[in-house]
Order: C-alpha cells, then sequence, then structure tokens
C-alpha cells in the first residue's frame, strides 16, 4: 500500500518537529606506554587528580600524575587489551563502588565485583571510595564498648565504637585471630563487619569465609579480597572500597566494624605504584604521602553525634612488624593516628600464651571511657599484677632465694596468665569475663593447681550459663552494685567447695 505525499510530508513534519539535537563532548588521549599495570596517556589536558579514566576495550583507571603534557593512569583491572596508541576517555567522575545491604554474606573484589561464585549482586547505590572524614563538630566522644570477646583485651584495652585500635606484631603471631574473633563476637550485637584482605593469598580468604560462615558470623560481614596475584593499583584501593561500603552502613545510624588486614601490604602496594609512576622515594624507598594514604582513610573511622545521623566506624588496622621493630617507618606512620595499639609478641606467642598481647606496650587511649562499668571496676588492679608478673618472673630466674610476698605475686600471676589465655574462634561472653576476673584477683584461684585453671573456668561458665543469667545480663547491661559482688562472691564460694 503507497503512502499519499500528504502523510509522507506530515511524518516529515513531526519528526523535524520532535527532533532533538544532542551533541556529545567527551576529552579523549592516546596511551604512549603501558607496563605492570601503569598507562600513561598523552592529550588528556583537563584530566582531574583520582579521576576515573575509560579504556577503548572497556577497562578503567585511576588518574595518578597530572603532568604538563602526560598523565600517569593505574589501571584497575588485569587486561592484555591495552595498547600503545590505545584510546583514554575521561569519565568526569571519580571512582565509585556498590554498596548496601545486598552485600552482606559476599566476597567481592576491590571493585565491589563478587569472587564468591554465588551470582551477581544487585546493589541500588554506589558510593565514592574516597571522600570526606566527618569534621570535629559531627563527632561525639567514644562512650559505647565494642566487645571482642577476648578476655586479655576487654579487661586491659578496651575498645568503644568509633574507635581506630591498631593490631601490630610480627608474621604468625595471631594479629587475623583476635580481628577474626571480634567479627564472630558480634553476632546478634547489630554491628555489620567487613574484612579488607589486601596482598593475602586466595586460599586464606576462602579459610577466612569458611570460618565465619562456620560460627554465623558471614550473615553479617562483607569480605573485600585485593590478594597478591592482583596488581598493585587494585591492592591500593582496596581498604578505601571497603570504607565506603560501611560509610553506607554509618549513614544509615549503624554500627560498623572495618578489619584492615593489613596496611603493610597496602603500604608496599601504594610504594610500587609510585616508583612505578616515577614518584620521588623518600625514607625506605616510601614517597613522602605514604602518611596521608593512612591517615585519610583511618580518620573516615568516627563516632557520629546523633543529630547527625548517629553511627559508628570502628576501625582495627593490621600491620605487621619486622622482628618487633615498632620504630620502623609505617609502624610509627600508623600508631600517630589511631587510638592505641595491642602489640602482640612473638616470645610468648612461642611460649603458649595465646593471644599472645604485651601488656606493657599495648594501649587504649579513649577505650576506658566505653569499658563495660563492672569490667571496668574489676579489672583496676589486672593490667598492673600482669606487668609486675612478667617483671618478676625475669628477676626471678636469676636467684634461687625469693621471700614469700613474690612467692605469691609470682604465684597470682601464673594464674592471671592462665585465665587470660584463650583459644582461637571461641570469644566469650563479657558477664563471664567479669565474673572469672573478678575470682583471680580476689584469690579464688589460689587454690587451684595452674594445670586445673582451664577446667575450673569451663566448670565456672557452665554454671553461670545454666542458674546465673539473671546476673550475667545485669553485669552486661551496665550494672555493677553490691547485689552484683555478693552474687559474683556466693558462685566463687560456692565452686570451692
Amino acid at each position: 500500500m503507497n503512502a499519499r505525499p500528504e502523510e509522507i510530508s506530515n511524518i516529515i513534519k513531526e519528526q523535524i518537529k520532535n527532533y532533538k539535537s544532542k551533541i556529545e563532548m567527551a576529552e579523549t588521549g592516546t596511551v604512549i606506554l603501558v607496563g605492570d599495570g601503569i598507562a600513561k596517556v598523552y592529550g588528556l589536558r583537563n584530566c582531574m587528580a583520582s579521576e576515573l579514566l575509560e579504556f577503548e576495550d572497556g577497562s578503567f583507571g585511576l588518574a595518578q600524575n597530572l603532568e604538563e603534557e602526560t598523565v600517569s593512569v593505574a589501571i584497575m583491572s588485569e587486561t592484555d587489551k591495552i595498547k600503545e596508541g590505545s584510546k583514554v576517555r575521561r569519565t568526569g567522575r571519580v571512582l565509585s563502588v556498590p554498596v548496601g545491604e545486598e552485600l552482606l554474606g559476599r566476597v567481592v573484589n576491590a571493585l565491589g565485583e563478587p569472587i564468591d561464585g554465588k551470582g551477581s549482586v544487585n546493589c541500588k547505590a554506589t558510593h565514592p571510595i574516597e571522600s570526606e572524614a566527618p569534621g570535629i563538630i559531627q563527632r561525639k566522644s567514644v562512650s559505647v564498648p565494642l566487645q571482642t570477646g577476648i578476655k586479655a583485651i576487654d579487661s586491659m584495652i578496651p575498645i568503644g565504637r568509633g574507635q581506630r585500635e591498631l593490631i601490630i606484631g610480627d608474621r604468625q603471631t595471631g594479629k587475623s585471630e583476635i580481628a577474626v574473633d571480634t567479627i564472630i563476637n558480634q553476632k546478634g550485637k547489630d554491628v555489620i563487619c567487613i574484612y579488607v584482605a589486601i596482598g593475602q593469598k586466595n586460599t586464606s580468604v576462602v579459610q577466612l569465609a569458611q570460618n565465619l560462615q562456620r560460627a554465623g558470623a558471614m550473615e553479617y560481614t562483607i569480605i573485600v579480597s585485593a590478594s597478591a596475584s592482583e596488581s598493585a593499583p587494585v591492592q591500593y584501593i582496596a581498604p578505601y572500597s571497603g570504607c565506603a561500603m560501611a560509610e553506607y552502613f554509618r549513614e544509615k545510624g549503624r554500627d560498623v566494624l572495618i578489619v584492615y588486614d593489613d596496611l603493610s601490604k597496602h603500604a608496599v602496594a601504594y610504594r610500587a605504584l609510585s616508583l612505578l609512576i616515577r614518584r620521588p622515594p623518600g625514607r625506605e624507598a616510601y614517597p613522602g604521602d605514604v602518611f596521608y594514604l593512612h591517615s585519610r582513610l583511618l580518620e573516615r573511622s568516627a563516632c557520629v553525634a546523633d543529630e547527625y545521623g548517629g553511627g559508628s566506624i570502628t576501625a582495627l588496622p593490621l600491620i605487621e612488624t619486622q622482628a618487633g621493630d615498632v620504630s620502623a617507618y609505617i609502624p610509627t606512620n600508623v600508631i600517630s593516628i589511631t587510638d592505641g595499639q595491642i602489640f602482640l609478641e612473638t616470645e610468648l606467642f612461642h611460649s603458649g600464651i595465646m593471644p599472645a598481647i604485651n601488656p606493657g606496650i599495648s594501649v587504649s587511649r579513649v577505650g576506658g571511657s566505653a569499658q563495660l562499668k563492672a569490667m571496668k571496676k574489676v579489672s583496676g588492679e589486672l593490667k598492673l599484677l600482669y606487668s609486675q608478673y612478667l617483671e618478676l618472673k625475669s628477676f626471678a630466674q636469676f636467684g634461687s632465694d625469693l621471700d614469700a610476698d613474690t612467692k605469691k605475686r609470682l604465684a597470682l600471676g601464673e594464674r592471671i596468665v592462665e585465665v587470660l589465655k584463650q583459644d582461637r574462634n571461641h570469644p566469650l561472653r563479657a558477664g563471664c569475663q567479669v565474673v572469672i576476673i573478678y575470682a583471680v584477683i580476689h584469690g579464688y584461684l589460689d587454690s587451684v593447681e595452674v594445670n586445673k585453671v582451664k577446667d575450673y573456668e569451663e566448670e565456672l561458665y557452665s554454671k553461670l550459663e545454666a542458674e546465673k543469667q539473671d546476673l550475667l545480663n545485669r553485669l552486661e547491661a551496665g550494672f555493677y552494685e553490691q547485689c552484683d559482688i555478693d552474687e559474683i562472691e556466693a558462685t566463687l564460694k560456692e565452686m570451692q567447695r
């Protein structure tokens, strides 16, 4: 059927009337050099620092060095399709990652893409990986405890929600175990957990996910992994991606715990990236801005005032030392940024003390304000008694004649060490911790042989769980009245019979 000329004329007029001219302007550049995850691009004169750039094969890069004629770009994906002469386009936006409840229970890479084989993550929101830390006006003091479930930490080096507490020590001293136990202990406490694994083996990340799954902790946890096999730029952005995911929940008024495991490898990745883009090396070959690298990350962890939405991010960064040297460049940097540190000692670890916490160097600068009232009351002397024991022990091995007071202090110290020992993946509820620490300090374990302390503990915990739930609940709710002390003492006297 042939259309009449007037119909054709009407169609053309209608199309002309609805025609919208759309001109897209995009600034493009050309790759002139590529290798080791870095591309040198010529022609992007208006490019901004940390801008997201798109290569013609669809992969993305992050603008780093802005030079007069060229831009150094950190390539964010493993690809061999980027060659000299490839086109690069400006996007005008910063790197963002998907955020939201949909990520809970998943293992994702540094770009927020799932790597656990459980299908895609359909997040409705994204968040830039770099954002400004809350200002002083927006913050409030740390006042709510974050229970780790580890007796030695909750009693002597308490952590509060919104705090930044460094876990530092040599390789293989149990740093990651402390972080994992803390995540497991958040079950039922309405705390979202994010574990950022930087430069680790893929098998270690799989094992971590399985441990958390078995403990029922994966349902409120996100694992962000940038494994050792991935490029330096990807390892560099991983902790910022994890922090962006944490900020989404904090902005909703939720409490978040984020573990950075570990920032030593993160600094090494940034050093590799910086040397590849020809930034001048400084002390220990790290670039001059390596302090800013970690400070701008950890400053984003804070306890936000209720009028600004409430919520908090608690950070547990890990740092690996060489032969216990806490005075090296990266450890001193992170110590000066955080609100205290938990120092793990190799000698204690090898002597069977787990967790291998050195009470002398370990400190929490704000946690006392957030400690449970009952725990604060009973554990006041604990750190002093433990430190005295370690000093006396090293002194006593040189002398055979010891006075009665020294022998008594050594005997008490041995029992304190036994009480503070704890198996991995077995966090202990706060009420039970308060009772056992009260027992050891007030001499209820003096008549118990050192090798029987563990049996005594297990029997005490069973009795408390079976018969004294009301007491445990009161202690954990922050009460500590005379009636609680009387009930604790009655329970402990009953155990001695």
